[in-house]
């Protein structure tokens, strides 16, 4: 049994989930929205679940986490309470892409551009294809404007994009010339099952991959595009911050 949350969107996703054999299920999943923030909601989220079903949280196995890409600040307060709340009870932690979490809501047998909503007028964009309750990763996950999504589309006969973006940017996609029937606008946040599902632990707890793990990077932040921010110290230059 354990924990399974995404905070990569403004929706909290929590989960208390089990194995049965070869499923996955949830035991309880809820969705948490704003106005209420999620440093505000999670940790008190989770002891109030663990609660209602008398499991106590060194019971657990792990916490299972989606790392994005997403919200810069969601990510980072479900990393944080995540590895905070393993520490402390000698849990494990292991994550999955958030992006293919949405890919798990979508058809089989056909292309899937799973999408979240970025800044700048932008997409974060995963290209995906579901069997059953896996996913297979196609291609790198990245950041690009409606357009660009729009001529990927057409690019890929029977591809559909999906996700909490197409209810932000459907508008815009129909009139580059998508067709509606390419564009899901479920699911209208990743789920905490699904990446449950996309989640396994490693064999042993180890304090170094607990605290190494960290979010999807795609996309510079705002200080590193914009020279009027002096430079901070952060990842190497390999890296790409989420923003929200």
């Amino acid at each position: 049994m354990f924990v399974a949350l995404d905070t990569s969107t403004l929706t909290l996703s929590l989960a208390l989930v089990e194995r049965a054999g070869q499923r996955t299920v949830a035991l309880e999943e809820e969705a948490l929205d704003p106005p209420r923030k999620q440093s505000d909601m999670l940790p008190g989220a989770i002891i109030e679940l663990l609660g209602r079903h008398r499991v106590a949280l060194g019971a657990l196995e792990g916490i299972a986490v989606g790392l994005g890409p997403g919200s810069f600040t969601g990510l980072r307060i479900g990393l944080a309470t995540a590895k905070a709340l393993a520490y402390a009870a000698e849990l494990k932690v292991a994550g999955a892409s958030s992006l293919a979490a949405i890919a798990l809501a979508g058809p089989e047998g056909v292309p899937l551009f799973p999408c979240a909503v970025a800044r700048q007028g932008e997409l974060y964009v995963g290209s995906y294809r579901r069997a059953g309750d896996t996913v297979e990763q196609t291609a790198a996950e990245e950041a690009m404007s409606p357009d660009q999504l729009a001529r990927l589309l057409e690019s890929r006969q029977n591809a559909i994009a999906l996700g909490p973006a197409i209810q932000s940017f459907g508008a815009e996609l129909r009139s580059l010339g998508v067709s509606a029937d390419r564009l899901m606008d479920e699911p209208h946040y990743p789920s905490a099952l699904a990446i449950a599902k996309l989640t396994t632990f490693p064999p042993e707890r180890a304090l170094a991959a607990i605290f190494a793990l960290e979010p999807h990077y795609v996309r510079s932040s705002e200080a590193e595009r914009n020279p009027a921010f002096p430079p901070r110290p952060g990842p190497p230059p390999s890296a790409r911050i989420l923003e929200p």
